[in-house]
């Protein structure tokens, strides 16, 4: 513990840390995804799955509602493309090139070192699969190593369970509950508040990449070893 002159406890210096930068990557590659910067390029693949009956169960915990024409659906697009905090990518799968989810890093504190991920958005056929923990993977390293951030942040509504398990799953720990965080759609949203800071990543990375190793699936994909983060 570090003591001031009044012998008051104070923080760890970090006369080292110089400001992170702003997001601005075009194409983050991995095994089995890339993340592309939102274009409109991705409309069309988007709003074949998110346009659906089935995925309206999706949009409940999204700020937006679910749109029910593809000019809506667009217009709802073009503002995120058209965005730069939050600054939003299109998730794609390598095998077949399509746009299958959307995801976004947002409230972007460069001269603290804080940033979070949000709007998160996958494709039904996206859920439990390696290109859903690949993203975040990608994300992360993204954030910690290209960009030099301290603090990366993830924030639901706390109603939302499957929100809060995957966040747990991926390593961010929880720090609390906002209550009454925010209202939207009408409703009290209680805020449910997790994060992973540089120490976790540096720690965390090569449990991801050993679930990533395709060597970790069988023939039929599934996984031969489980993701185990403490938290």
């Amino acid at each position: 513990m570090r003591y001031n002159e009044f012998k008051q406890p104070i923080g760890d210096a970090k006369i080292e840390f110089k400001q992170a930068f702003l997001p601005n990557a075009q194409i983050l590659e991995g095994q089995y995804c890339r993340l592309e910067k939102l274009a409109q390029n991705h409309i069309k693949d988007l709003y074949d799955y998110f346009s659906t009956e089935a995925d309206a169960p999706n949009w409940t915990y999204l700020p937006d509602e679910q749109p029910r024409d593809f000019q809506s659906f667009e217009t709802y697009i073009n503002e995120k493309i058209n965005a730069t905090d939050p600054y939003f990518f299109a998730i794609v799968d390598k095998k077949t090139s399509t746009a299958l989810g959307i995801i976004a890093l947002l409230r972007i504190d460069r001269y603290n070192g804080s940033i979070e991920v949000g709007h998160i958005h996958y494709a039904n056929v996206m859920k439990q699969t390696r290109i859903a923990t690949e993203v975040q993977f990608l994300l992360a390293d993204y954030i910690f190593q290209t960009l030099n951030y301290r603090r990366y942040e993830w924030k639901c509504d706390a109603l939302n369970a499957p929100s809060i398990k995957a966040a747990q799953r991926l390593g961010f720990k929880f720090e609390g509950i906002f209550r009454k965080h925010k209202v939207y759609k009408n409703r009290n949203r209680d805020t449910y508040w997790l994060a992973m800071i540089d120490k976790d990543w540096h720690q965390n990375k090569l449990k991801f990449e050993q679930w990533l190793s395709p060597q970790n699936f069988d023939e039929l994909g599934n996984q031969v070893n489980r993701l185990m983060i403490p938290n």
